[in-house]
């Protein structure tokens, strides 16, 4: 079983910058990759940005540019850092870790407002 530890979100103006963090623990699990999903008002998720164990990364086209996920190599803590924020990326973001199977954290609401 592997629990993933949430912070980072709040509400930020436009153009603002938040970091999201995420924290595994009581890993018995292998480790594929992490990163997080967004959750849109209508209940569907859309990855924002994964790292894989061999630091590959991939973003949604939205974030290009923006956004920058990173992990330490010896640890399993990955780092969101999202960058000129703007009202369209408001939404609860989700932290996933890849595995055995795929476990997800509680959500962390992120709100782009003035």
């Amino acid at each position: 079983q592997v629990e993933l530890a949430e912070s980072g979100g709040g509400l930020v103006q436009p153009g603002g910058t938040l970091r999201l963090s995420c924290a595994a623990s009581g890993r018995n699990s292998p480790f594929y990759s992490m990163g997080w999903y967004r959750q849109f008002p209508g209940g569907q998720r859309a990855m924002v940005a994964k790292i894989t164990a061999d630091g590959t990364t991939t973003y949604a086209d939205s974030g290009k540019g923006r956004f920058i996920i990173s992990r330490p190599p010896t640890d399993v803590t990955g780092y969101l850092q999202m960058n000129a924020l703007t009202a369209e990326d408001s939404g609860v973001y989700y932290c996933f870790y890849k595995g055995s199977q795929t476990f997800w954290g509680r959500g962390t609401q992120v709100t782009v407002s003035s």
